[in-house]
């Protein structure tokens, strides 16, 4: 099957720190500073490096990489 961005409910932003969540409860947090998504807020516990054309990545290239991450593990 495999998950797509609408799998993804978007909790929004805090402290810079935005936050999406899966229907099944799983948390993915990122910040513009972090070239990288995490499962923490902290952001210390990366989860998937972000691949960013520029040098900041963006909002959209990180809710991509959470709907990668999810595909790659639920094989």
């Amino acid at each position: 099957m495999g998950y797509s961005v609408k799998d993804l409910i978007y909790q929004g932003e805090k402290s810079g720190v935005h936050n999406w969540q899966t229907l099944e409860g799983s948390s993915f947090y990122w910040h513009p500073d972090w070239l990288h998504i995490a499962e923490d807020i902290t952001g210390y516990s990366a989860t998937a490096t972000i691949a960013a054309d520029g040098k900041k990545a963006t909002q959209n290239e990180a809710t991509q990489t959470i709907v990668d991450h999810l595909n790659k593990n639920d094989k």
